[in-house]
């Protein structure tokens, strides 16, 4: 696919022209990007409608450069006058920010010059009846689940978008990609002894959506199971990440991997590349290319080609994560990660991210331990960048001679990071749900304050 076939043509000839305005303006390069998208959204609680709602926007955000100064504007005016004004007062601030010695666009040998069909746009827009049977389907399981008192509502979504990216280096593409999610929040038990829990499912197409009720019917039975918890014993143990916790583990990794953090020295991994992060055998891999992924996209947003990549291979950190800028820091290229939205410039960030499965099923993870911790449920961002110190507050379950024994909260989880990935094992069950995904993982030796 060329890239001029890549978006829609009315959105780059857009595009172009406000580009060719900047550079006749005086600016002595710049690129630019428009997002037009529309999204439909359905809450309801208890049965009754909380919202319905239809929203179409579309922005357009212009970067100008006049020597190794840039400024970036956005707008949702198109307006002949509109972009006049928008090209002026883009090229007036960049005359009063200081020179930012790594700002710029790629040279034109390093675009993306074809790229790949990710199939990521349902062309099926779902009708409201739809979201709204969705969302009642959900909410109906979940309220009919023995032992759950009430609804905090369910919601069902859908959202579509159109990316148009050009630049003055000769970059011109676009691409479209949509969204749909349905889930519900529900509660259990009386006054002071409620617990809460949830499940939602997102997807690209509506026909990969899992059954709304058998959502419901999963909120509500994690809701019930988290009544009564108790506070265990502090001590050493044994922790078990479900999955939709487990990937709070790789955005940590993501965060301690990003360029800026690394040429800032602000990342507790900037002197590990190339050396053993995690135990020998484990993967962690970044895929822009994954077909129906929720992150995925063609190229980066800086009009570079973007390539799934191995982060870790065998235990070992194989690469950043940078964009244009935070990868001339560091005198190196760039990975094609960078991202943005119409009014900042990019900045690095991972598609879809995740931990490659392992060979043991998540019994037999659980099954090996005597005394420990099944966590579903994470509170609080006590994360470390610069020194991997870790400590979260946390509910879950209470595992006993390799069963779950009896829901408990209240306590807190502490490590390293360092120490915490080293010693992580990966179960078999991956699936890709969140864009950031991970099987259960287990990590040994974990300190746990409770009791």
């Amino acid at each position: 696919m060329s890239p001029r076939n890549g978006g829609d043509r009315d959105s780059l000839d857009l595009l172009d022209d406000l580009l060719d305005k900047a550079r006749r303006a005086g600016a002595d390069a710049a690129d630019a990007v428009l997002v037009d998208g529309v999204s439909i959204s359905h809450a309801q609680r208890l049965g009754e409608v909380e919202r319905l709602k239809r929203s179409e926007a579309a922005d357009l955000g212009l970067r100008v450069f006049v020597g190794k100064r840039q400024a970036c504007v956005a707008s949702s005016d198109f307006k002949p006058d509109a972009l006049r004004d928008l090209v002026e007062r883009a090229l007036a601030m960049a005359g009063s920010v200081p020179e930012d010695p790594y700002c710029g666009l790629a040279e034109a040998d390093a675009l993306a010059r074809d790229w790949p069909d990710l199939d990521n746009c349902d062309p099926q827009e779902p009708d409201t009846s739809t979201l709204i049977e969705r969302a009642r389907a959900c909410e109906e399981a979940a309220r009919a689940v023995e032992g759950v008192t009430n609804s905090e509502g369910a919601e069902a979504n859908w959202s579509s978008a159109h990316i148009a990216l050009a630049a003055t280096n000769g970059f011109s593409g676009g691409y479209s990609k949509s969204s749909q999610t349905v889930g519900c929040a529900v509660l259990a038990g009386e006054g002071t002894a409620m617990e809460r829990d949830y499940a939602f499912h997102s997807a690209v197409y509506g026909s990969d959506l899992e059954d709304p009720a058998a959502i419901g019917r999963l909120a509500g039975e994690r809701t019930v199971r988290r009544l009564n918890p108790r506070r265990p014993k502090t001590g050493k143990y044994p922790v078990v990440y479900h999955p939709r916790v487990a990937n709070s583990l790789l955005g940590h990794l993501a965060g301690a991997i990003s360029g800026p953090a690394v040429a800032r020295g602000t990342s507790f991994l900037k002197d590990r590349m190339d050396q053993p992060v995690f135990a020998p055998g484990i993967a962690v891999v970044d895929d822009p290319h994954r077909r129906r992924g929720l992150k995925s996209k063609p190229f980066d947003a800086e009009g570079l080609a973007n390539k799934p990549r191995k982060v870790i291979e065998d235990g070992a950190l194989k690469t950043w994560i940078l964009s244009l800028s935070s990868a001339r820091q560091l005198g190196l290229r760039s990975t094609g990660h960078a991202a943005r939205g119409t009014s900042a410039p990019p900045s690095p960030a991972t598609t879809n991210l995740y931990l490659e499965p392992g060979a043991l099923s998540p019994e037999a993870l659980i099954g090996e331990i005597e005394e420990g911790f099944y966590v579903m449920e994470l509170m609080g961002m006590g994360v470390n960048g610069v020194t991997g110190d870790y400590s979260r507050g946390a509910a879950g379950f209470w595992i006993e001679n390799g069963k779950i024994a009896y829901p408990v909260s209240e306590l807190t989880l502490a490590g390293n990071l360092k120490d915490m990935f080293m010693n992580l094992t990966p179960a078999d069950d991956l699936e890709f749900r969140y864009g950031t995904d991970s099987p259960t993982v287990r990590i040994d030796g974990m300190t746990l304050a409770g009791a």
